[in-house]
């Protein structure tokens, strides 16, 4: 799956983005899953949930799918 993910703020962290998008439930569970699965930040694995995400950035997750990170 391909989604874009617009944001109104100048960025979105890593863990709101998989709360955002029902990858998790809660910021504890995005920690684990960080640590569990693999997580690409513009082809880089990134494993912390708070992770500043800007308009631009593409995360994928494995798995679940590529989101884009758009301004609004």
């Amino acid at each position: 799956m391909k989604k874009s993910v617009f944001i109104s703020t100048e960025y979105i962290t890593l863990g709101q983005l998989l709360k955002e998008e029902d990858v998790v439930s809660s910021g504890g569970q995005a920690k684990w899953y960080l640590k569990e699965h693999q997580v690409m930040l513009n082809d880089e694995p990134e494993n912390r949930r708070g992770k500043k995400l800007y308009d631009g950035d593409n995360v994928e997750v494995m798995d679940v799918g590529l989101f884009f990170i758009r301004k609004k």
